[in-house]
């Protein structure tokens, strides 16, 4: 969906009947399909293709070898029985970036499944996420297939730089599990530099504080001191100026170390100060901070902003989160509804020139 904003003509290839999987994930439903095919879908065409028909395999063929990209998220060597693996693909269309995303990689990991709830856990972002004395919990998004479809973004683009150079195609691989891994930032660096597992500790940071969330007179707000400038800052608009005193908080290092004594020293300056009022107080002297607010208020915030998170995709279907990057020379393509199943099917087949099916079961 984000190559179709930057312009690209995507072709979904869907399975006949039912199509992708996702249509059915629901409820929410929106009109024919669910809310969550829905956040994925805008601005393609849809053909439904049954791979193991031998006149579909063949238009499915046809369609690669004209293809600029060609993603596919099949198990690691499903397709070569199809003609459509990396390497025939190529052999016809050598100018062709292939991209695969599978779980686990196509070697040992081949055969296992990959779902973003099964990475997430066995990948490890589980067992950092949740409360310090709770179980493990997963992020409230698809987070894994997010992080791996933008991996994928980018080594097409790369990709396409590259045959802009030298006319060459490659096979682009992505895997969940590498995606995720390569996403734990500071966390895995933290186990690599000591050889300690991190842990889960709710909503604070490991290595910043005040960074987390705080309890003040009627609710929650986030905070993000980064810096000993801006944990004074917080300390004078609290009315605590002896927090910025204390030895024990004199550095990020030392107010890490006495974290629960800092946090009850907020804490209780906050319960006297309404969220609004402090956050009010706080961005006046440069902290940030905000309101822990629920997804319809993000969406006004931006709105408020003037971001414009939202464009309207056409009757019928819910409006849909903005293209989130902004460019100075082109604007990405207007919207379009994400497909019906096989609604591009015929025009697709003529442009395709669909060979006559009973050449094909006859194999000339």
């Amino acid at each position: 969906m984000w190559l179709a904003d930057l312009g690209a003509r995507v072709i979904k290839v869907e399975r006949p009947g039912t199509g992708d999987d996702t249509r059915a994930f629901g409820p929410p439903w929106a009109g024919s399909s669910s809310a969550y095919f829905e956040s994925a879908n805008r601005l393609k065409e849809s053909i439904a293709l049954d791979l193991a028909n031998p006149y579909d395999a063949a238009l499915a063929r046809t369609l690669a070898a004209r293809a600029d990209v060609v993603l596919e998220n099949f198990r690691a060597g499903s397709l070569e029985r199809f003609g459509l693996d990396p390497e025939a693909v190529r052999r016809t269309n050598p100018r062709a970036v292939y991209c695969s995303i599978t779980g686990f990689g196509s070697g040992a990991g081949a055969h296992l499944p990959g779902y973003d709830f099964l990475v997430q856990a066995v990948g490890g972002l589980m067992s950092i996420t949740g409360d310090a004395d709770g179980e493990p919990r997963k992020v409230g998004v698809a987070l894994v297939d997010l992080l791996a479809a933008k991996d994928a973004v980018i080594g097409i683009l790369a990709a396409l730089r590259h045959r802009d150079a030298t006319g060459e195609g490659q096979h682009v691989e992505v895997d969940l599990l590498s995606s995720l891994l390569a996403s734990l930032a500071n966390q895995a660096s933290s186990f690599l530099a000591t050889g300690d597992a991190p842990r889960s500790m709710g909503n604070q940071h490991p290595s910043i504080a005040p960074y987390e969330t705080l309890r003040a007179a009627d609710g929650m707000l986030a905070v993000a001191v980064g810096s000993d400038r801006q944990f004074r800052a917080l300390a004078v608009a609290l009315g605590v100026p002896a927090l910025a005193a204390d030895a024990r908080f004199a550095s990020n290092g030392d107010r890490v170390g006495h974290r629960a004594a800092l946090i009850a020293g907020l804490e209780e300056a906050l319960a006297r100060i309404p969220v609004d009022d402090a956050v009010e107080r706080m961005l006046a002297a440069g902290v940030p901070a905000g309101r822990v607010a629920d997804i319809p208020s993000a969406f006004a915030l931006a709105t408020s902003l003037g971001l414009e998170p939202l464009v309207d995709v056409g009757e019928g279907h819910p409006a849909q989160v903005r293209h989130p990057v902004r460019y100075s020379a082109f604007t990405p393509e207007t919207p379009t509804a994400p497909p019906a199943l096989d609604a591009h099917g015929e025009a697709l087949r003529r442009w395709l020139g669909a060979p006559d099916e009973r050449a094909v079961h006859n194999g000339e």
